[in-house]
């Protein structure tokens, strides 16, 4: 008996999309797939960061100046011990009573309305996670703060450097002629400079500050999407359903935007692993520098600003917690970049 038409299709599997093969394919990465929730990690910790929710008071006195972490014991270092003898290398120390005192007066006025200026102390604890840096602060806090600041910095500066590579390539790539020319044109000013010196000349004049930061770090990075992209819309502006839409009257907008770029997001979303690794990896050159997040503020390139310093006298600590956190998430990005580009590439079977 002839088997019909209707039955052949039902037994046929449904289609899948790139994005759930490309899914399926990353979750038998066992490496990528851990790597992904490594990141995955990293993200909720800095929107924790970000709220307010963890190490809000990162910047407040908790403990005595250079403590050791309570793990590591006691570490000798460079203490400064004040004096309490009677004599100094000058001589002998005279002491005046408040009558022969010339501000006497001055200081029995002022201690009347001491108690409305007292500033009243943090309690400090002796036993932190990662021990205190020499202003007393929680190292363990101030480590989460700085996650949060170069995620931050990271997660939306290659954000916006994927956007603008991808509306300035798209407009290259599909129009050519003059439009590509005079992109081009752009695209060589850009590149033609040393990555590094352009940062830091956009860093000098912009000044420092997250905002500042994220878009020195976003306007000097979009270059490479920028030539990705315009390649790809080269390639894809002649197939066939780019022709299909111009036959049904879709505008130009709607045949780049709609049409053909969900065929390349995928190399986008790799293109974006890949920016965020490398813009954190400027922000803590640049922050390490003095041309990144300003005073106030802490992240890992600034906390490196303070290392060198405290090693002089012994104090370890505070590079222990940043090298760490910053060589497990690049680990773990660069590790999920291969197997998102291995995964989403619709050559491999």
């Amino acid at each position: 008996m002839p088997i019909s038409n209707t039955a052949v299709a039902a037994a046929e599997p449904a289609s899948r999309s790139l994005w759930s093969l490309g899914w399926q394919r990353l979750r038998r990465d066992k490496v990528g797939y851990t790597c992904l929730w490594i990141v995955g990690v990293f993200i909720v910790l800095a929107v924790f960061v970000w709220s307010g929710l963890l190490a809000r008071n990162w910047d407040q006195e908790v403990g005595d100046p250079n403590v050791a972490p309570v793990w590591a014991g006691q570490v000798k270092g460079v203490h400064v011990v004040p004096s309490d003898g009677m004599e100094d290398a000058t001589g002998p120390i005279i002491r005046l009573t408040r009558d022969e005192d010339p501000i006497g007066d001055m200081l029995a006025a002022a201690e009347k309305n001491k108690a409305r200026y007292e500033i009243k102390e943090t309690p400090k604890t002796d036993s932190l996670v990662l021990g205190s840096d020499q202003r007393g602060r929680s190292v363990f806090e101030k480590v989460l703060q700085g996650t949060g600041t170069s995620m931050l910095v990271g997660i939306f500066g290659a954000l916006l450097s994927v956007l603008i590579g991808t509306v300035l390539g798209a407009f290259a790539g599909y129009f050519g002629r003059k439009t590509d020319d005079f992109l081009m044109w752009f695209y060589s000013v850009f590149t033609s400079v040393p990555d590094m010196l352009l940062l830091l000349a956009f860093a000098a004049v912009a000044g420092r500050g997250f905002t500042t930061l994220i878009l020195v770090l976003s306007f000097t990075s979009w270059t490479g999407v920028f030539r990705l992209v315009r390649a790809e819309y080269m390639k894809q502006r002649s197939r066939e359903y780019v022709q299909a839409a111009d036959a049904i009257g879709a505008s130009h907008l709607r045949r780049m935007f709609v049409h053909i770029l969900p065929n390349i997001s995928h190399l986008l979303l790799v293109q974006f692993s890949l920016l965020l690794v490398g813009l954190i990896k400027y922000e803590v050159i640049l922050s390490f520098l003095g041309f990144g997040v300003g005073v106030k503020q802490v992240s890992w390139g600034s906390i490196l600003g303070e290392v060198p310093t405290e090693l002089m006298q012994g104090y370890w600590w505070q590079l222990l917690g940043v090298v760490v956190m910053m060589s497990v998430l690049v680990t773990a990005v660069s590790l999920l970049t291969d197997a998102l580009r291995d995964a989403l590439d619709p050559k491999v079977k």
